[in-house]
């Protein structure tokens, strides 16, 4: 078992990584935890035992579901049951169940503990680690939420062996992400210490910028870079009639995101052939799904919630990956131009 700590001071926690971690999941319930509501769906084939009394809660499944209605209906449920601040709530699924499961226990008594148990790998590498909570609107993804850190997280390994090859691809598209914000070569690393190097990635960028500043933190990276290649994802997501998972769409993001910084000189040819190099290394599709409108997809980069000064980009360059604001429309166009002719595709 690994044990990564995300140190946060009296707000800091840890992650369990390894096979059959589930069975240590009374252990990271705060102390005096009577009962556990589990937020779950009916698709997730893994149980849990809190070690307390315990009730499930199952939403639907599907973006459609992440949404305030369930929120409310969550924390109907709850009050229903008796649920107090002194008990805890538990996220067992993928990213968008650690996400509801996040931000309902955290307006639920205007704050009740969360401990997650991410299902899938990029609930284990991503969703369910930093504590980003939030539900969609109909304007956009994530645009209603809270910061609301996790009394711990639990990722079981086991849970990744029934796990379709496409939602496996999901989290491949998040660990591809890792590599070009540390330059670590995580295909080397076995399974296990795979996900807790990326998890130790998130953790020091959480740290030092637990609320993703405006202004950059002083001696630390913004944890906006977390965001690099989701711009373009969120707003392929946002469009809604790509049939994209979030770690397909993230993959695609990072090849705009490469070829736009490529455009403001920020980086050269070769960094932009490593992109497409480290996304085939993954087994990723990186390439624009077919009927694209990129007008429509500048559109939705405004609502992104990075753009405060004009439309806002992670971007990588010379120092690394950093936010790069005031990006002009015509670049963002042009950016897309070797992605429709499906240059080193």
């Amino acid at each position: 078992m690994i044990t990564v700590d995300v140190p946060l001071g009296p707000r800091g926690y840890q992650v369990l990584v390894g096979y059959g971690a589930r069975s240590r999941l009374g252990s990271m319930l705060p102390a005096g935890t009577r009962r556990a509501a589990v937020v779950t769906q009916e698709a997730i084939p893994l149980g849990v035992d809190p070690g307390v009394e315990h009730r499930t809660f199952v939403i639907g499944d599907g973006e459609a579901h992440k949404r305030m209605s369930t929120v409310e209906e969550l924390c109907r449920g709850f009050a229903a049951w008796g649920l107090t601040r002194g008990d805890c709530v538990v996220g067992l699924g993928g990213g968008m169940v650690t996400d509801v499961a996040g931000f309902a226990a955290s307006v639920y008594h205007r704050g009740t503990p969360v401990v997650h148990v991410p299902t899938t790998l990029l609930g284990m590498v991503d969703a369910a680690i930093g504590g980003k909570t939030g539900v969609n609107l109909a304007e956009g993804k994530n645009l209603v939420g809270s910061f609301w850190q996790p009394a711990g997280v639990v990722c079981d390994l086991d849970a990744l062996a029934t796990l379709p090859e496409r939602e496996l691809a999901c989290g491949r598209g998040e660990m591809a992400k890792y590599h070009f914000l540390t330059g670590d070569d995580l295909l080397a690393m076995d399974l296990p210490e795979r996900v807790a190097h990326c998890v130790a990635i998130k953790a020091e960028v959480v740290a030092g910028d637990e609320r993703e500043s405006l202004v950059p933190v002083p001696g630390h990276r913004s944890r906006a870079i977390l965001n690099y290649g989701h711009t373009l994802a969120h707003a392929l997501e946002t469009a809604g009639h790509h049939d994209l998972r979030h770690g397909e769409a993230v993959a695609v993001g990072l090849i705009y995101a490469a070829h736009l910084a490529r455009l403001l000189d920020r980086i050269d040819d070769a960094r932009v052939g490593e992109h497409y190099d480290v996304l085939k290394a993954y087994d990723l599709d990186g390439r624009l799904p077919a009927g694209s409108d990129p007008e429509a997809l500048i559109e939705l980069f405004g609502r992104d919630k990075k753009s405060v000064d004009g439309i806002t980009f992670v971007l990588d360059g010379p120092v690394g990956v950093e936010l790069v604001a005031g990006i002009d429309r015509p670049l963002l166009l042009a950016a897309f131009e070797p992605m429709m002719r499906g240059d080193g595709a």
